[in-house]
């Protein structure tokens, strides 16, 4: 994948050096102002919060913002129909349109605003840029701390179904045992936390800033889970070995070995020799090399993506061709069908990129990465999850192989890349399950 892709666009599914991955550990005003992010309340005082202090955060934009919002997208000027009738172009015109259609019309983002803003919400400085997190405590005793963390083009909103079912267990048929306290943060340059000024916010340092959100809140024993971004980000906290982290759980777990990774770099045909998960892994991934459009431009150009920033509609045409699992089932709930998101769910996250004009922000995670999906060197306790629909179903023997410490691993019998928020109890029982043995 590194063959294949630009330099700052290796967000791949093949291994680096153990001796690459232990370097990089060791080292670690316009003419025309974009909207802020600080439109939303941040609480008393502004700018960054002030040697370790953590400060209540309050999610409210102004009505001008949805008003404009709204005469943006009925202004959208369409392209033409694409020619074929499959989705080889990307998004289909018919489904643009009817998600625009309905985001003028009958879309109600002052919903998810209550929802969020019934969430604790704090803000904190950490290695001077503010980071946005949600925090909630369990009832429960002895509940087990869990950071989790999303990817692009999720943010927090993609978490909000699995949080009540973790923290209160008991209401959800299991065990008050089960039980954890949840710590949600946006990752830098998304949503509601800062947007770096300079570079080298790369996943790296974002594993090492949530190590030190942890300790600030208190939790000296931890776990962390991750999906996309997310997933590698607790692989290099599992690299860096904080003393509080226990274990890890991925839903996107890179275990590609070597010598298959060199395969789909070279566009071979399905290697001799693998077993039926393997081989249906290989083929997976051979497909989700080739659709990686959106990764390239934004691990290479993306300030290029400037558009992104004026158009509501080409936002939300980029944000949903990530996958094309997830373009299927989304285009079949803008058709009218009944899936694990609705039509407010997609609405909800891709509304809150427009309204903190992140879009050109959160892009540039992909320039700053330089590591591959799964670093080696991850030692301590791993559980894998593995969702029919992500970018590849991830073989056991593969995962075994990349984890020496792998405690759980189960192959699920539907979901996709955005696991908690489509199938959100499957993911709340495979992280039970996942970190049980470590309590």
């Amino acid at each position: 994948m590194s063959e294949m892709l630009p330099p700052h666009s290796r967000r791949a599914f093949l291994s680096t050096s153990a001796a690459a991955t232990a370097a990089a550990v060791a080292g670690s005003a316009s003419l025309f102002p974009a909207r802020p992010a600080a439109a939303a309340e941040r609480g008393a005082g502004s700018g960054p919060a002030a040697g370790g202090s953590i400060r209540p955060f309050r999610v409210h934009f102004p009505e001008r913002d949805l008003v404009d919002l709204r005469r943006r997208i009925v202004s959208t000027r369409w392209p033409e129909h694409e020619t074929v009738v499959d989705h080889s172009q990307g998004v289909p015109l018919t489904t643009t349109q009817e998600l625009a259609r309905y985001w003028a019309s009958e879309y109600d983002w002052r919903k998810v605003e209550a929802k969020l803003n019934a969430l604790p919400n704090f803000i904190t400085e950490i290695d001077g840029l503010d980071i946005h997190f949600i925090h909630v405590r369990s009832k429960h005793k002895n509940a087990m701390p869990l950071i989790v963390t999303h990817g692009w083009p999720g943010s927090v909103i993609e978490q909000l179904k699995i949080i009540e079912p973790l923290t209160n267990p008991t209401a959800y048929g299991a065990k008050a045992s089960d039980a954890f306290h949840v710590v949600i943060p946006s990752l830098p340059g998304y949503g509601f936390s800062g947007k770096p000024t300079t570079s080298g916010w790369g996943p790296d340092r974002i594993a090492r800033a949530w190590t030190e959100l942890m300790q600030r809140l208190g939790y000296t024993k931890y776990v962390a889970q991750g999906g996309d971004w997310g997933a590698l980000i607790v692989d290099l906290m599992a690299v860096q070995k904080p003393s509080g982290l226990l274990g890890i759980h991925t839903n996107l777990p890179g275990v590609v070995p070597p010598e298959i990774a060199k395969a789909l770099a070279t566009g071979s045909p399905v290697p001799p020799g693998l077993s039926g998960d393997e081989k249906q892994a290989y083929e997976q991934l051979q497909f989700t090399y080739k659709h990686l459009a959106y990764a390239r431009i934004m691990g290479s150009r993306p300030q290029t993506l400037t558009g992104l920033t004026d158009s509501p509609v080409g936002l939300a045409t980029f944000m949903l061709d990530h996958d094309g699992r997830s373009l299927e089932l989304i285009s079949r709930v803008f058709a009218g069908h009944q899936e694990g998101l609705t039509r407010d769910d997609i609405l909800d996250n891709i509304t809150l990129y427009w309204l903190t004009n992140t879009a050109v922000s959160s892009a540039r995670l992909y320039w700053e990465n330089k590591y591959s999906l799964v670093p080696n060197g991850v030692s301590i306790p791993v559980a894998v999850s593995a969702f029919p629909d992500e970018n590849f179903q991830a073989p056991k023997s593969w995962a075994q192989k990349a984890y020496p410490q792998l405690i759980h691993f189960n192959r699920l019998p539907k979901g996709g890349h955005f696991a908690a928020w489509e199938q959100p109890r499957l993911f709340t029982d495979e992280l039970r399950a996942g970190f049980r043995s470590l309590r």
